[in-house]
């Protein structure tokens, strides 16, 4: 049995050792909720406590994710829904910007619709709103994603034409009644009557600014050109069954640019929410309906969005709000200050930090957590609905999946100095998870039969590939040298680290020539194998 033994101790030396505070970690009463009744996320770092995450613990059921590529968001979106639909019979609406989602909603027995691949989707549908409300939605819109508020004039005109086309087809702009005398439901008009409209008062040579009016008229024919009239036909989606059809992916990858995408966005945001507004809320029935907005900057960025009206708007609405982004600080601020729970993965720029930090004020301490965090872990910032005497910021082992998360290395040793290598503790591998690989290179435009190809090499590479063998891989795909850059920035590389890997990479092109890159890396793993039985 060991002795006790006596010493001094002066009261700055005793407040350093802080032995009388608590970890920064919620309580285990509030980590832990009845599994039935809750999703299960991982362990919390220090105590290893089991995380149930529940909206009935937050002030609203909404929820950011951010993350570098390859830090496991993706895997976490997935987890999430899938157990929400276990729990809680949960529907899921994925606003798939870059197509990343529509394999696994496949996979999972889903429904996939396409934008811009033979699905559409009125703008001027009404889901149930009096036209003048539907109006003031699409002119909110459209000062979002063009030009259109500098010119208050064209905006006049183009506001005036959809009011027209609405009372043409018999619509009053003030009752949500679309039904004609005879109780048959009202067609809603286009676009291409909105276009109609203004091409007639020009015919008519009356209006005294034609300059204007024509202006207006280019404005709109942008979105009613043959093949790309996408807002401008009847809705091919029913959207009332879409919201109770368990898992769907909206794939809007296919409409031909940023303004396109975020139409499509915004239009689907503003109809599930007056869906949702008409149900109303109640914390008894779970959550309805989940929606993924993933890097969707421009709709996530705005304070005027949907999505930041919806997130401020907290419990009125029976779903919950999932906003995800690489870059943090391409989502407002008053999404960041207002969500029920923020899920941080690896994030590795120091502005990112500062951003997070001076929005959600979390310690010095956990942003350092935060800094060194590897993929497949988080830290979570909960609000939750009552003052609280604990840390709302904590960390995570690391998410438990459905299925094991698939890591992928990329081995830096021949890219780093003798020097860098022999620093205690050096980091000689940057690593991200399959799946987030696969969505940034669709996102640069390769093929999903292209990017299973790569996909497969590290599968038989052991998930690791030695780095400049790997970025004239993606230069042979044809990814461009931006692309790449860019690509192993996002993956916590400086900016020295990132011109030493490009400078090698060009050496292995000029050494290689003409032969295959995939016989090379494979030849290359060959030879390490040996080398390894060999030595033992």
């Amino acid at each position: 049995m060991g002795r006790l033994k006596l010493s001094e101790l002066d009261n700055i030396d005793l407040a350093r050792r802080n032995i009388f505070v608590r970890p920064p970690e919620p309580p285990d009463d509030v980590l832990m909720s009845d599994p039935t009744n809750s999703i299960y996320i991982g362990r919390t770092k220090i105590f290893h406590v089991p995380f149930y995450w529940t909206y009935q613990k937050t002030t609203n059921p909404h929820i950011c994710v951010v993350g570098i590529t390859g830090s496991g968001k993706s895997y976490f979106v997935k987890t999430f829904l899938t157990r929400a639909s276990y729990v809680w019979g949960t529907n899921a609406f994925i606003i798939d910007w870059a197509g990343e989602y529509k394999d696994w909603v496949k996979q999972v027995g889903g429904k996939v619709i396409s934008l811009g691949r033979g699905s559409s989707i009125n703008l001027l549908d009404t889901a149930g709103m009096k036209p003048n409300d539907r109006i003031k939605q699409v002119m909110r819109t459209l000062d979002m994603l063009t030009d259109i508020g500098r010119y208050p004039e064209q905006r006049r005109l183009t506001e005036l034409a959809i009011e027209k086309a609405y009372v043409n087809n018999k619509f009053k702009l003030d009752s949500k009644l679309q039904v004609d005398g005879l109780g048959r439901p009202l067609r809603p008009p286009t676009l291409k009557d909105v276009q109609k409209i203004l091409e007639d008062m020009s015919e008519a040579g009356t209006y005294e600014f034609p300059a204007e009016l024509e202006n207006a008229i280019y404005r709109i024919r942008q979105f009613t050109r043959e093949g790309e009239d996408f807002f401008a036909q009847q809705s091919t989606i029913d959207l009332e069954k879409l919201t109770k059809a368990g898992l769907v992916d909206l794939d809007i990858s296919g409409l031909p640019d940023e303004t396109f995408r975020g139409l499509a966005a915004l239009s689907m945001l503003q109809f599930i929410k007056e869906k949702m507004r008409e149900e109303g809320w109640s914390s008894t029935k779970g959550l309805k309906l989940l929606v993924v907005l993933d890097e969707a900057w421009k709709v996530a960025k705005d304070d005027n969005s949907d999505a930041v009206m919806i997130v401020r708007e907290g419990r009125k609405y029976q779903f919950g709000l999932i906003v995800a982004s690489q870059n943090p600080t391409d989502i407002s601020e008053a999404i960041f200050s207002n969500v029920g729970t923020t899920f941080i993965l690896r994030v590795k720029f120091e502005r990112f930090l500062d951003y997070l930090q001076s929005t959600l004020n979390f310690s010095d301490y956990m942003r350092e957590g935060i800094a060194k965090l590897g993929v497949g872990q988080a830290a979570v910032n909960m609000a939750f609905q009552t003052n609280v005497d604990f840390p709302e910021t904590f960390l995570l082992e690391k998410i438990d999946g459905e299925e094991p998360m698939q890591e992928f290395f990329l081995d830096l040793d021949k890219v780093l100095t003798k020097e860098e290598l022999a620093m205690e503790g050096a980091v000689r591998s940057a690593s991200f998870e399959k799946d987030e690989l696969k969505k940034k290179l669709r996102s640069y435009g390769m093929g999903e039969e292209q990017s299973d190809e790569i996909v497969g090499l590290f599968a038989k590479k052991g998930r690791r590939m030695e780095i400049s063998a790997f970025v004239v891989l993606l230069s042979r795909y044809g990814i461009a040298r931006v692309n790449i850059s860019s690509f192993l920035k996002d993956l916590g590389l400086d900016d020295n680290l990132v011109i030493n890997v490009l400078a090698k990479a060009d050496e292995l092109e000029l050494e290689l020539s003409d032969t295959d890159i995939t016989e090379y890396i494979l030849q290359a793993e060959a030879a390490a194998a040996g080398q390894a039985e060999g030595a033992s």
